[in-house]
């Protein structure tokens, strides 16, 4: 019994004894932000004096209530009980401007950092040797705060998987890490919160290098998260996360290959930081992996992550000519031939960022078969998808815009038949698509408007000219307009009656139609200098719409009528122009 009571006394005074040195940090830390001098000193102190409590936090109760029981766990506590002493008196000093000198304070607030991380380092080694913080009995971890939890509580709860990052062995540190990635996916309170915790940044940047392979994966994932972020991709950048991502790429898994690329494609959407990215050899590295040509479902899906952190790289003039240099425009047209959806897409798109602006690099990309590879993709007999199709039309008019020949050149290779097939039988995204690879064409050449009209053109937009989306009809109106100005274009035009009495009754002046009618008038009116067109617009029994158009001082409609009302026709039209 006396036995049982001594240990007791033992356990109380042990626990008291941890509970007075916390006490008085928590009292220190309070303290120390009413200093107004040395603030970067006390601040660095303070993440110390973070570290300490979070690991006298982790301890499990046996050996919070032992804590004499243990000389080691003992001696650091009497330790930081003396160094918090010493640094509560300080602290006062710089409260009450009471020091001898800047430079006396300077270095005994030094001595305090040291003194603290010290403890820390002490602190970590004590629990590893005593398995604390390992899969066994001792591993316990602080509850994931509620989603009603308050700013302290998520503070605590990342503090505390900080420290695990920092002294728990290694499963313990990916245990911390994936609960880490789960609360910064989920809530970004503890993204802000996390990235105003002094030293979490660059714990995660040394994970980077870790030699563990899951600790490295799990530690960008974090990377990739944070900088989704505008706010905190130039701390990321400043803390040194280029050099990593890069050496990951150069080394490191699939995976984390997969996650180093889409962390670089959030950092290098500003193009401050393309020239770090290069600097570090990051322009090699994903020409390395693009020229890899990877066909499966996970090679491909990295090649057209590195192919879209090139596209972000070559915003700078001197990093373009360097890819190009090395090669870049014939790996990318062999990756547009890729049986990797992922990897002709993102090739896709950096071509067309490619040809942006630079005749002389549109040159070598033609010179390259680039037109003839890009319009293959639209052939419906291939296998390429609907957005690779997509793509490949924007592409193009990138590619062709500004060169006639570059344009013509197009007819040898069934573009014209292509998109064509795709206004009659493809899905709404790419009807849009062609529809808008039409208007371009047909703003080239007269020529080229005389062979899409004799392909077929003219039925289709009339089609697109009752369409849902106010963009599909108005550019199925343009592109019809331009069409029918040439005049064999208007002759087979109204060879379909059904054709003038669509159209006419599109200009209803009782249906709200007018955001399109001014250019449904302009093609009437194209009709109108045709004799065929004259005759089926007068014999139309929609005519009375234009009638009215005029009547109401449509200016378009007046000059219809006035067209229509030409010595030979007069007599078919009574009394409606009188300007």
């Amino acid at each position: 019994m006396v036995e049982e009571k001594a240990n007791l006394a033992g356990t109380n005074t042990g626990n008291l004894r941890l509970r007075h040195a916390t006490d008085q940090i928590s009292s220190l830390i309070f303290l120390s932000h009413s200093t107004k001098v040395f603030s970067s000193k006390w601040k660095v102190i303070r993440s110390k004096l973070d570290e300490i409590l979070s690991i006298l936090a982790s301890l499990p109760p046996e050996i919070q209530a032992s804590a004499d029981n243990h000389p080691t766990l003992s001696g650091i506590i009497r330790s930081i009980k003396e160094t918090t002493d010493c640094s509560t008196n300080l602290a006062q000093k710089c409260i009450e401007h009471s020091y001898s000198g800047k430079l006396l304070m300077q270095s005994d607030l030094d001595i305090i950092f040291v003194k603290f991380d010290s403890s820390v380092k002490s602190l970590s080694e004590f629990i590893n040797s005593e398995g604390l913080l390992s899969n066994g009995n001792y591993a316990i971890v602080v509850s994931r705060p509620p989603p009603t939890a308050s700013r302290d509580d998520i503070q605590f709860y990342v503090k505390d998987l900080l420290c695990r990052f920092k002294i728990g062995r290694i499963e313990m540190k990916k245990q911390a890490l994936v609960s880490f990635n789960e609360v910064i996916q989920e809530d970004e309170r503890y993204v802000k919160i996390a990235m105003e915790i002094d030293g979490l940044v660059h714990v995660l940047m040394k994970f980077l290098n870790s030699k563990e392979i899951e600790i490295q994966e799990e530690a960008l994932k974090s990377v990739a998260t944070l900088s989704g972020f505008d706010s905190y991709k130039s701390l990321l950048v400043g803390t040194g996360v280029i050099s990593p991502l890069i050496r990951v790429l150069e080394t490191g898994s699939d995976l984390g290959k997969e996650l180093s690329t889409r962390c670089l494609m959030k950092v290098t959407a500003n193009s401050d930081n393309a020239w770090s990215v290069s600097a570090h050899g990051g322009a090699s590295a994903l020409l390395k992996i693009c020229g890899s040509g990877c066909d499966d479902a996970a090679g491909g899906e990295l090649v057209g992550l590195a192919c879209g952190v090139l596209r972000n790289l070559i915003g700078v003039d001197e990093i373009k000519r360097f890819v190009v240099e090395e090669g870049v425009i014939p790996m990318s047209i062999k990756l547009v031939k890729s049986k990797n959806e992922a990897s002709q897409i993102s090739a896709i798109d950096f071509i067309q960022v490619l040809a942006s602006g630079n005749e002389f690099i549109r040159g070598l990309i033609v010179n390259e078969g680039g037109i003839r590879v890009l319009v293959r993709v639209l052939d419906p007999k291939s296998s390429y998808s609907s957005k690779s199709r997509e793509k490949s039309m924007r592409a193009l008019i990138i590619l062709c815009s500004d060169s006639i020949g570059y344009i013509n050149s197009l007819k040898n290779y069934n573009f014209i038949d292509h998109i064509l097939y795709f206004l009659k039988n493809g899905e709404v995204s790419i009807q849009e698509s062609a529809l808008r690879a039409a208007f371009w064409l047909c703003g080239s050449s007269d020529e080229f408007k005389k062979a899409m009209g004799d392909a077929g053109f003219m039925p289709e937009m009339v089609k697109f000219l009752d369409a849902k989306s106010f963009e599909a009809r108005e550019m199925a109106s343009e592109t019809l307009f331009r069409l029918v100005v040439v005049p064999r274009n208007q002759k087979r035009f109204v060879q379909n009656d059904q054709n003038v009495n669509f159209l006419l009754q599109l200009v209803n002046p009782d249906e709200g139609n007018s955001g399109n009618r001014k250019n449904l008038l302009s093609i009437i009116m194209s009709l109108t200098f045709c004799n065929d067109g004259r005759k089926k617009i007068l014999s139309s029994g929609y005519l009375k719409n234009i009638e009215k158009l005029a009547e109401d001082q449509v200016l378009d409609a007046k000059k219809i009528v006035r067209n229509l009302s030409s010595n030979r026709f007069r007599s078919m039209i009574r009394g409606i122009w009188h300007s």
